[in-house]
């Protein structure tokens, strides 16, 4: 083509377009002299083609006195010859036809020849017959309708545009008469124009078109109207070599799956977004060719025959040892990691390929045990080994059937399972011989300043918390994570009280059998009322849920269910950790902004998670007064094949703890009470403003219009705003993210209709892509 992709250049408000120039022309052939001339009682507009007809009613809006010849229809400004005449006349008034305005006759199916003919005219066109005399016509100078090509390429009076003269061109240029009034003359000159060039006024987006007709054929089809099909017909024939209506669509989906010449260029819109186009696959499906060529991510077969021969590998690697299963794995991932960038992953219809990067990085992190003192294996954890337990939980959370669930786990069995109980016994071994003191336990935080809010989150595992705080400083916080030791035994009626500001008014006696001190001062044992009110004596407000109290002082709050969802989903707690971790980030961010100074985040305990169970050991009932999962009460002076520690409120009683990463219970994927890392090793964090103080952005409004959320952000000076379903996660975008006008203000649009009622988040960006603001929103509005 020698002309600019017209389709490029978007229709512009100024007074060049096409229809506007159009305007110009008729209402120039009234201009007149008044020195020697009267005023034309009329313009005629004859068209015999009748070509003019699609852009009648848009070009009345700019010319409210245009008439048409046809039926009677006043309220649009159309009748009958007579009327017309009446009209023009004034014995009929039109409010649109104002006094002194010439008024534009169009006469569709009408050629100034056969008006000319007086004595030949039609008896009904007779009555405009005389208006060519008191009128004046608007026609080519050389006397001849003005068509819509005249108009266009003529230099004399007309646009005088370089257009080709055929018969495609002609057919083309009728077909997108509309889309082609609205443009300005300027993008359509400098080069020669050809049918192509026109048909992409109608298929503006040939590669979303193919898409979407591909996605829903026969609908799309009887959709679109017939010029709008023939230009899109022309356009595929033109560009791709194919015809929809000889072709068919499983011949287009068959090339598509080739991808060869411009058929890669769909390909990839649709790899960019195959949710849009669900039905596709199925398509795909049927026009596999029986000689199956490359490329195989084309295929919906190929992916879910690679993805059983995956779970078969991974079901394999239970019975192997972690050596040559962490080998198996990382070949594996080799092998199916290029998946995860084929469409059928963005469908969900990859789980276990997404799972295997997941799988890699634990193969990689568990080649090394982990070894040295207890203050070794805390540092040593802490700076990288945590990442292991994480993504085991992400290996996990990657899956949802049982099929898939249970290869997962074996694969974790095999490499992951043993790591968990090296490092386990290795920390037990190190605490016989140089048991944990009571303060490298408790921790030795600094004295509590007002304007500092702790927040109690029941089980919030080390790694999981590291996750937590990527979340916060994504949204501008300041966070500083350290460790600590968990009261012992690791659960939640001795570790609690022992992470809270009143830990120093309590003690212990006896173990009893639910592990839970007393207070200090009047031996009772602390139960969840006794609890609240020595915080309330000592000077801390206790907040409920949603309470954010005085900032000003000092208080206490709980938030979270990690340790409630993990007994009761045990192995699937995984898919629930990344909810879990948006709870208490909007809980943290609800109290910053509330203006407390600090948020003191503290847990208890961690845990043991294993899918497919953790190993049992025996432990008699006749040796011990209570027994949990991990721990146990020893009876009096039995003695106890497994190892025993302290009692963190009284170090003379002595606890029952599972070996390793045993459990006293058989069948138990989620544990905690025993002595290991994972349980153990808890984290401390401090989170503070940051630089999401009261200079970042906010956002002011949210309004949902259909699928097209509108946006206000105060203080948004050159940021962008961005609708996504993770607030941290960049690929989870509903769309392109917009940049804020200079009022902080964006559209953002949801294209996949399918989306409609899901919780999202508008997220306000900084040129870095830092979160600098989040607000929660359903797609489509709460309504």
């Amino acid at each position: 083509m020698a002309v600019a992709d017209l389709a490029m250049a978007a229709p512009r408000r100024e007074a060049d377009t096409i229809i506007e120039r159009l305007k110009a022309s008729i209402e120039a052939a009234a201009v007149f002299n008044p020195n020697d001339a009267v005023q034309p009682a009329a313009i005629i507009w004859t068209d015999s083609a009748n070509q003019w007809s699609p852009v009648i009613p848009q070009l009345r809006r700019l010319l409210p006195h245009l008439l048409a010849l046809g039926e009677y229809e006043p309220e649009a400004n159309t009748g009958p010859a007579i009327w017309l005449r009446c009209v023009v006349d004034g014995v009929v008034q039109v409010p649109s036809v104002a006094a002194g305005v010439v008024p534009v006759l169009y006469l569709r199916g009408v050629g100034r020849a056969e008006l000319a003919a007086t004595q030949a005219c039609p008896a009904h066109l007779k009555p405009l017959a005389e208006l060519q005399y008191r009128g004046v016509c608007w026609t080519q100078k050389n006397g001849k309708d003005w068509t819509v090509e005249a108009f266009l390429a003529s230099k004399d009076g007309g646009l005088g545009l370089d257009v080709s003269r055929d018969g495609a061109t002609r057919a083309a240029m009728s077909r997108a008469l509309l889309e082609l009034a609205a443009r300005p003359v300027r993008t359509l000159a400098g080069g020669r124009l050809e049918a192509e060039d026109f048909d992409r006024l109608l298929a503006e987006d040939p590669v979303r078109d193919v898409l979407v007709w591909l996605n829903a054929p026969a609908d799309t089809k009887m959709a679109w109207d017939g010029r709008r099909w023939g230009a899109f017909a022309s356009r595929c024939r033109a560009e791709l070599g194919f015809d929809p209506n000889t072709d068919g669509e499983v011949e287009a989906a068959e090339r598509l799956g080739k991808r060869e010449g411009r058929w890669d260029a769909v390909w990839r819109r649709f790899e960019e977004a195959p949710n849009l186009y669900s039905a596709l696959p199925e398509l795909l499906r049927r026009a596999r060719p029986d000689m199956l060529t490359l490329p195989r991510s084309s295929w919906p077969q190929c992916n879910e025959e690679d993805e059983a021969a995956l779970r078969d590998a991974l079901a394999n690697l239970g019975d192997r040892p972690p050596h040559t299963a962490r080998q198996a794995l990382l070949e594996l991932e080799r092998t199916h990691g290029e998946r995860r960038d084929w469409p059928w992953a963005r469908l969900d219809k990859a789980p276990l390929a997404k799972a295997l990067v997941h799988l890699a990085t634990v193969a990689e992190g568990t080649a090394n045990e982990l070894g040295g003192s207890a203050d070794d294996l805390a540092e040593r954890y802490a700076k990288e080994a945590w990442r292991v337990d994480l993504a085991a939980l992400d290996s996990m959370a990657a899956v949802q059937s049982n099929a898939d669930a249970q290869a997962v786990g074996a694969a974790l069995k095999a490499i992951y399972a043993p790591w968990l109980d090296a490092a386990a016994r290795h920390l037990q071994e190190r605490v016989e011989a140089a048991p944990l003191t009571a303060s490298a336990e408790q921790g030795a935080d600094e004295p509590t300043q007002p304007g500092t809010v702790f927040l109690f989150a029941d089980g919030l595992r080390y790694d999981v918390s590291r996750r937590l705080a990527e979340r916060l400083e994504a949204d501008g916080r300041a966070v500083a994570v350290s460790t600590k030791w968990a009261a012992l035994p690791s659960v939640t009626a001795t570790a609690k009280p022992a992470c809270s500001p009143v830990a120093d008014q309590l003690d212990g006696q006896a173990l009893g059998e639910d592990f839970r001190p007393r207070i200090a001062a009047t031996k009772q044992p602390l139960s969840t009322d006794r609890f609240r009110k020595l915080l309330d004596a000592t000077g801390f407000q206790t907040l409920d849920a949603a309470a954010t109290g005085d900032p000003n002082g000092q208080a206490w709050t709980e938030e979270g269910q990690l340790d409630k969802l993990g007994h009761s989903m045990q192995a699937k707690l995984a898919s629930s950790i990344d909810e879990q971790i948006e709870l208490l980030k909007d809980r943290i961010e609800a109290l910053l902004n509330a203006g407390w100074r600090e948020v003191r985040v503290v847990t208890d305990h961690g845990w043991l998670w294993l899918p497919g169970g953790l190993p049992k050991v025996d432990l008699p009932r006749y040796l011990v007064t209570t027994r949990w999962s991990r721990c146990a009460v020893v009876d009096g002076a039995s003695q106890v094949q497994v190892p025993t520690v302290p009692w963190h409120w009284n170090s003379q009683e002595r606890v029952a703890v599972a070996p390793g990463i045993a459990c006293f219970v058989a069948n138990t994927e989620y544990a905690h009470g025993g002595l290991s890392l994972q349980e153990c090793l808890v984290p401390a964090m401090r989170v503070t403003a940051g630089t999401a103080s009261a200079a970042t952005p906010s956002i002011a409004r949210l309004d949902w219009f259909g699928l097209r959320c509108r946006v206000r952000v105060e203080r948004a000076e050159g940021m962008t705003v961005a609708l996504r379903t993770q607030v941290g996660n960049a690929d989870s975008a509903l769309g392109e993210p917009k940049r804020l006008d200079e009022d902080g203000a964006a559209s953002l649009l949801v294209a996949d209709d399918s989306r409609e009622g899901a919780t999202a988040a508008v997220v306000v960006l900084d040129a870095n892509g830092q979160v600098l603001a989040r607000r929660s929103t359903i797609v489509g509005g709460e309504d």
